[in-house]
Formats: structure tokens, sequence, C-alpha cells
């Protein structure tokens, strides 16, 4: 597998440039950047997360950790992360770990840390687990151009 079919239509439909970089297999997007050699703050993690009617994605760098009680506040609902099963149902043409922060792809509303915004160059997991997919900030803010932002993470 390379990019995922839906991910792959939807960055051909924005009209995005894009690049894929190859890597060892990797469970982690923080794993992937590290076998792409790739700093860790380029590298978006998307986190999916469930509320009482559906979900949401929230991206942060993979050298940083979701803030689920300030998303909670922003959301002014409770949260909690996605299952396994869910995200395999949300994602289905990915493999389990290995989800792109793209939610428009995939219908799923984007919470965005604005950390991200900042960023010159992104990459991020593609749908398996030996692939990330490089686009340039403005083509990642294009890309998530819908998305909410707001400071919902830190570094551990």
């Amino acid at each position: 597998m390379t990019i995922a079919n839906r991910l792959r239509e939807f960055l051909d439909g924005a009209g995005v440039n894009y690049g894929e970089v190859a890597h060892s297999e990797a469970m982690t997007s923080a794993g992937s950047a590290h076998a792409a050699h790739v700093p860790g703050r380029q590298v978006a993690k998307p986190v999916v997360i469930h509320h009482e009617t559906g979900y949401v994605l929230a991206v942060v760098p993979s050298t940083h950790r979701v803030e689920l009680s300030t998303l909670q506040e922003i959301l002014d609902r409770r949260l909690g992360l996605a299952s396994e099963q869910e995200i395999a149902k949300l994602f289905d043409d990915c493999a389990t770990g290995a989800v792109p922060p793209i939610g428009a792809a995939y219908g799923v509303p984007t919470y965005l840390d604005e950390s991200l915004d900042k960023v010159e160059d992104l990459y991020f997991e593609a749908g398996d687990h030996r692939t990330l997919v490089h686009v340039s900030g403005e083509a990642f803010r294009a890309l998530t151009k819908d998305a909410r932002r707001a400071r919902f993470s830190h570094a551990p």
C-alpha cells in the first residue's frame, strides 16, 4: 500500500503538489518521523476523538500530546479516544494506526493545533505504515482550510 485511495483522490482534487516518502515500517507518527529522517515537529499526528454525536480529528505535531481537557472546553462536550474498531470504520482504506490528518477526505471534522500553521514543510501518514506524504506548509493549510484552529497540545 502507498497512499490510501480516498486520501489520494482528495490530494489530487485539491490540486496541491505532494510527494511520497518511503520509510521502514513504523507503528507511530514519531516512529515514522524517525524512520524517514524527518524532524518530529514537522509530522502532523492525528488523534481520532469520539463524542456523543460523532467524531473529530485532533491534529498535533508528532512531538506533542493532545490536551483532551482543553479540547473538551473548545468543543463544549465530553470527549474520549476512539477505539481501533471505530477508527477502522471511519478510515476503512487505511491500516490501523496509519490515519492521515486530512479529516475532510473522510468527512470527519478536524481541529488543528495552531502550532502546525507555522511549519514550512509537513509530513503525514499516507494510510500505511511505510509511507509519509510530504507537502509544503502552504499546501497543508489549503488541505485543512476547513479545520478549526486552536491551541490544545503540549510537548511531553
